[in-house]
């Protein structure tokens, strides 16, 4: 006799205060049956009034009918089974009328007082029935004084104490059912959000590998190509003037496209060997990411102790590069892998954009040793006029890697042109103990 939550909240269910539309059947069967019983008690009440039978009818019909909006206005019904009561009429209202009132949101203390009044109502109709019929049968039955009150008080309590008993017990295990149901709706939410969120977190770690992947691959095959083509367009411009230099060049391209492939085929290979699994099934990208990692450490792994290679390599490319050392290194592996390749990195991306933008140009690469950190600086002078240009294209990223390398391990980088109009490349590590 009650409506759920849920069922109240069905979008298109919902017929004025009805919830359900078995719910407008069941209201309509008990005010039916009530407005029939209390329209033959309005005869039976009218009998003994005195009054025109019909109009006993038409007034128990209408109050038994006021049964139809118990669930709108359910304080209205016990209050009009209350008024009706010293006629003896409303039985099934008041029965039906307390227990919607105790199963509502009504507030407690309105419902125990209604159900209060209800209950001496009708102790007193029951009473004074009783002793009308005890005085009819005076001859047969002589009760004791007490006998009335306590007979009316058993006869009442028993009619109105299960109703609003079993209307309170409905009344709150709807309230928990709907503060489950709101429970499980919040919870739905954070699972959601959580999902959610975690689908971000997959998103960005998904972007982050790529990044990885992408710097691991520049920095693996960029500087050297970078190197080759500088060689090749020096090698166009003496092949007729000066043979064995052409001769010399044309090896150091060959000598640069062999390590270049052989270190793009290293990392190829370590990324297949530790991403790819046994099982045929989807391979995450953070495993590949760990891949990369794991293949610039093992096939792409140069440290600080390359650098000055790595400035002979751009000296026979023919640049002027001089490098600076401040500080003392300490002994081998004193410094975390990771710290040692990001420098060698570093300077090797600030060598490869002079080679792209600046031919010709003046560059010194210092180097300091700072006990608790390790900087780097890749300074060049302006371009000289009389050098030839490469055409090496640029897509821009090599800063944005070398800024993400050295911000990943907690140090700082700066770039910017200088005052002399050439480019300044400065990096600070932390120097974090393996």
């Amino acid at each position: 006799m009650t409506a759920t939550g849920a069922d109240r909240d069905a979008p298109g269910a919902r017929t004025w205060w009805w919830g359900r539309r078995r719910s407008v059947v069941l209201d309509g069967g008990l005010a039916l049956v009530s407005a029939v019983e209390c329209a033959a008690e309005g005869v039976s009440f009218a009998g003994r009034a005195g009054g025109p039978e019909a109009l006993g009818a038409l007034l128990g019909f209408l109050v038994g009918s006021v049964l139809l909006v118990r669930r709108r206005w359910p304080i209205t019904v016990v209050l009009v089974s209350i008024a009706v009561a010293p006629a003896e009429m409303g039985f099934l209202m008041g029965i039906v009328g307390l227990y919607t009132l105790a199963a509502s949101e009504v507030p407690r203390r309105y419902t125990a007082v209604l159900a209060g009044m209800a209950t001496v109502a009708v102790f007193v109709v029951t009473a004074v029935e009783m002793r009308r019929d005890i005085a009819a049968q005076a001859d047969d039955f002589d009760p004791s004084t007490w006998y009335v009150p306590v007979m009316a008080l058993f006869m009442t309590l028993g009619l109105n104490a299960p109703p609003v008993l079993f209307g309170l017990y409905i009344g709150a295990r709807r309230r928990l059912m709907e503060s489950l149901r709101e429970r499980a709706d919040s919870l739905e939410q954070e699972l959601s959000l959580l999902a959610d969120r975690a689908e971000q977190r997959a998103q960005w770690a998904r972007q982050e590998e790529r990044r990885r992947i992408a710097r691991e691959m520049h920095d693996v095959v960029a500087h050297r190509v970078s190197l080759m083509v500088v060689h090749a367009a020096a090698l166009q411009a003496v092949a007729l003037k000066d043979p064995q230099k052409a001769v010399r060049n044309a090896a150091l391209v060959g000598d640069m496209g062999r390590q270049a492939l052989t270190e793009l085929r290293e990392m190829l290979g370590v990324l297949r060997e530790e991403a790819v699994p046994a099982a045929p099934e989807a391979v995450p990208l953070a495993a590949v990411g760990r891949a990369a990692a794991a293949a610039a450490e093992a096939a792409a792994g140069p440290g600080l102790d390359a650098v000055e290679g790595l400035c002979e390599e751009s000296r026979l490319a023919g640049a002027a590069v001089e490098l600076v050392v401040l500080g003392e290194a300490g002994e081998s592996g004193a410094y975390p892998p990771e710290v040692e390749r990001t420098a060698y990195r570093v300077v090797q991306e600030a060598l490869t954009n002079v080679h792209k933008h600046a031919p010709g140009a003046a560059v010194v690469v210092r180097l300091a040793h700072r006990g608790g950190e390790v900087a780097m600086q890749v300074e060049n002078g302006p371009s000289d006029a009389g050098a030839a240009d490469a055409g090496l294209p640029s897509g821009g990223n090599g800063l944005v890697g070398m800024k993400e390398r050295v911000s990943r391990l907690g140090g700082v980088f700066v770039s910017g042109p200088t005052d002399a109009g050439g480019f300044k490349v400065s990096a600070v590590i932390p120097v974090r103990e393996s």
